[in-house]
């Protein structure tokens, strides 16, 4: 007897109709009223199964049509020995770009950021989060430690205008960066912020950058593994 959740029955039920090619790309799938008929459920339930099919790129709603399967998404790329500002990678592969600011404040450092920033406890530093959008899509939450000493503007800026990333990269031109990359399962907050389902996993990209030999900031870069992956290349 299967004991999931309902919604993730129905999920199930779709992307297997979807993954032998019974239902290919451009069909209608069953409707809501259908789905919640055949499963003896709310339409609130397979409403979000199909929500989070959409966010996973597996489905598509049209409106006043119905819903549709998509066609396979592929992954956004980005250099893993570059910097590259984000609003630029977006608009380079024909998307729009925009971005919500969930937070932007001054923080004393404690012992946490003291390591982060290589500053002294009681430092003033500065704090972001933000989330970067391709299209309607959120593909990366920002999370940055910034030091307030050598980018005293920071927390003045208007970061749906200009990215953290621009700003610095003008403030204090980078030297040398610091990358570290592994795969999480993300927590509530992340997966709110990246609109994931279920236990979808992030890449979570550890970057820490230099401007001349001064450390600058820190930052976490969540993105959906399944719509992202990091490239290198290297000439030997």
């Amino acid at each position: 007897m299967n004991e999931s959740p309902l919604y993730i029955q129905i999920k199930q039920y779709i992307e297997d109709k979807i993954d032998s090619g019974l239902w290919s790309v451009g069909h209608r799938i069953t409707t809501e009223m259908d789905l919640a008929e055949q499963f003896n459920v709310s339409r609130m339930t397979v409403n979000k199964a199909i929500r989070d099919l959409v966010n996973k790129g597996k489905l598509q709603r049209r409106p006043r049509l119905g819903t549709f399967v998509s066609t396979p998404q592929q992954k956004a790329e980005s250099p893993l020995l570059d910097i590259r500002n984000i609003a630029d990678e977006i608009h380079s592969r024909g998307q729009e770009y925009h971005s919500k600011v969930k937070v932007q404040k001054s923080l004393i450092a404690t012992d946490d950021i003291a390591t982060k920033l290589g500053v002294m406890l009681g430092s003033q530093t500065y704090y972001t989060e933000i989330i970067h959008y391709a299209d309607d899509t959120p593909i990366q939450l920002e999370v940055r430690w910034v030091n307030a000493q050598y980018a005293p503007d920071y927390i003045n800026q208007d970061f749906t205008q200009i990215t953290p990333n621009q700003y610095l990269s003008q403030a204090c031109p980078l030297s040398a960066i610091e990358h570290t990359v592994e795969a999480i399962i993300p927590d509530q907050k992340i997966r709110a912020a990246l609109l994931l389902s279920g236990q979808e996993p992030c890449l979570l990209l550890n970057r820490r950058t230099w401007s001349n030999e001064k450390l600058i900031s820190s930052a976490l870069l969540y993105h959906p593994a399944s719509k992202y992956k990091l490239s290198s290349k290297v000439s030997l």
